[in-house]
């Protein structure tokens, strides 16, 4: 049975991805964003128009409908806007909230903490409190890899202590786990927090390894390899990523963590090899120590997934990686 269900960060990367998927399949979704400039806001405002959402008709606080689908409006709407974010979810009365707006990235954190303070904890509990007063059946929201900071055991499980982020991005989506935990034990809420691992692909953001190696390279550019390129990831393709968050939504669990990774782990030099033989031509690269607030390596437990939602992950990075620059070539007309 077709679901309504709030999708934020819709304007963003796996929000965009994962609100195609829920109208795809006949969901009613209404999507937020506040479509800020934390990155090229053409890459948004193109996202929006694969949903049929024409940026120039978009009015903030105010709902567009689509033109390509007739079960989806899309709403301009701070996170910190309380007043309007709770009265939206009583006036819609959905059946779900998956909530992946937030202030994104680890070294932005570093030098504007006031933004994930402002859009990663207070928004989020303004979503809680949305979802609470308005009687909201479930809320799937995204977490991150980066809470397992400097853990050490490999592979990362929801198991392991996590007390020790190395960035306040991490702090902020550690924090809420921590909030979602509690409105669960004192209201009842439903909860399914999302640990996305380096997730990739079609429409990636521009802050992003792949996005940056890829522009670099075929505009003939160098490109930094933070770590000396012995950093490893967990790099998990989107469309991967998009299957576990809808089977989150599908089962309401009443409160869980779950890691969505691919469940290998590949070294970064070995993704730069990747992305070169994709775009044809080999990078000029400028070596550089690792950054503060990365970590040094990333693997996800995902058994975890496999048994509560069924998560099997298909992609790997050899498949995935022309993808995105197929996407790149085509977006950019290269």
């Amino acid at each position: 049975m077709p679901k309504k269900i709030l999708v934020t960060g819709t304007a963003g990367f796996i929000g965009f991805h994962v609100a195609l998927k829920l109208l795809q399949r006949g969901d009613r979704i209404i999507g937020l964003d506040s479509v800020n400039d934390y990155y090229d806001v053409r890459v948004k405002h193109g996202r929006l128009a694969q949903t049929g959402i024409n940026i120039a008709d978009v009015h903030y606080g105010q709902k567009t409908r689509s033109s390509l689908f007739s079960e989806y409006e899309f709403i301009q709407l701070k996170l910190e806007d309380r007043d309007a974010l709770l009265q939206l979810c009583k006036d819609e009365k959905f059946d779900a909230v998956c909530h992946l707006a937030a202030q994104a990235g680890v070294r932005y954190s570093l030098t504007n903490p006031h933004a994930y303070v402002s859009a990663n904890i207070e928004g989020f509990v303004n979503m809680l409190e949305a979802c609470r007063h308005s009687g909201v059946g479930h809320l799937a929201y995204a977490s991150s890899s980066s809470v397992y900071g400097l853990n050490t055991n490999m592979p990362f499980s929801t198991h392991d202590n996590v007390d020790h982020p190395v960035s306040l991005y991490a702090a902020s989506k550690k924090s809420n786990e921590l909030m979602a935990h509690t409105y669960s034990h004192l209201f009842n809420l439903p909860t399914t927090g999302l640990r996305f691992f380096t997730v990739y692909g079609p429409w990636g953001r521009p802050d992003m390894a792949l996005f940056l190696f890829t522009d670099a390279i075929l505009h003939d550019r160098p490109i930094k390899v933070f770590g000396e390129g012995k950093q490893q990831r967990d790099f998990t393709y989107i469309d991967d990523i998009v299957a576990g968050i809808v089977a989150s939504i599908d089962k309401n669990y009443d409160e869980e963590v779950i890691n969505l990774g691919c469940g290998r782990q590949e070294e970064l030099m070995d993704f730069i090899r990747t992305i070169e033989e994709a775009c044809g031509k080999e990078a000029q690269k400028e070596m550089l120590p690792m950054q503060p607030g990365d970590v040094r390596t990333s693997l996800a437990d995902i058994s975890k997934a496999l048994k509560l939602l069924g998560y099997e992950p298909k992609t790997q990075i050899k498949d995935g990686v022309p993808k995105f620059v197929e996407w790149y070539r085509e977006y950019y007309g290269i």
